[in-house]
């Protein structure tokens, strides 16, 4: 079975709502590359895309759910990663949960030279807010979008210019 859809635990739902979020859906996948573009699928289906947040939420999705399934151990046999989307803050919240890594700890790389390690710098600039919490079950990276800025950009990309009016 490639992936396996999962409602939240009851604990994560009232967690959401006890801190004024509405929990959208939630996903496990295989910590496999060729899984990510359902995570994809996954984030897009369940804010819709009609969402002004909907491009950059699937790409940064995209960008951690690959980190996720490179670099922490759920790209081991039996390893999975949970995609998480709650509206909360008056916008979106993405969080990826991997089975982390002795090895590496998320960063941002700067060298735009570089021939990879772009994923994050990506989340740090088009995400209101992003951040990471490490601790014996793993390591989930999250993002934040907020609606205002969403709708202040005409293609939901911050810096994107807002759409022109007819008059």
């Amino acid at each position: 079975m490639a992936v396996m859809t999962t409602d939240a635990s009851d604990a994560t739902a009232d967690l959401a709502t006890m801190a004024g979020a509405r929990l959208l859906a939630s996903l496990t996948i295989r910590g496999r590359a060729e899984h990510v573009c359902e995570a994809r699928s996954f984030v897009r289906k369940a804010i819709g895309p009609q969402n002004p947040a909907a491009d950059v939420a699937v790409l940064l999705t995209s960008e951690i759910v690959t980190n996720a399934v490179v670099h922490s151990n759920s790209r081991r046999p039996g390893g999975s990663v949970t995609v998480l989307v709650t509206e909360i803050g008056g916008g979106l919240r993405v969080e990826v949960a991997d089975s982390g890594s002795d090895l590496s700890t998320p960063v941002v790389k700067g060298d735009i030279y570089a021939s990879d390690g772009h994923g994050l710098y990506l989340v740090q600039t088009l995400a209101d807010q992003w951040g990471y919490v490490r601790d014996e079950t793993g390591t989930t990276v999250w993002f934040w979008l907020s609606a205002a800025a969403s709708c202040r950009t005409g293609s939901g990309m911050p810096g994107s210019p807002a759409p022109r009016s007819a008059w």
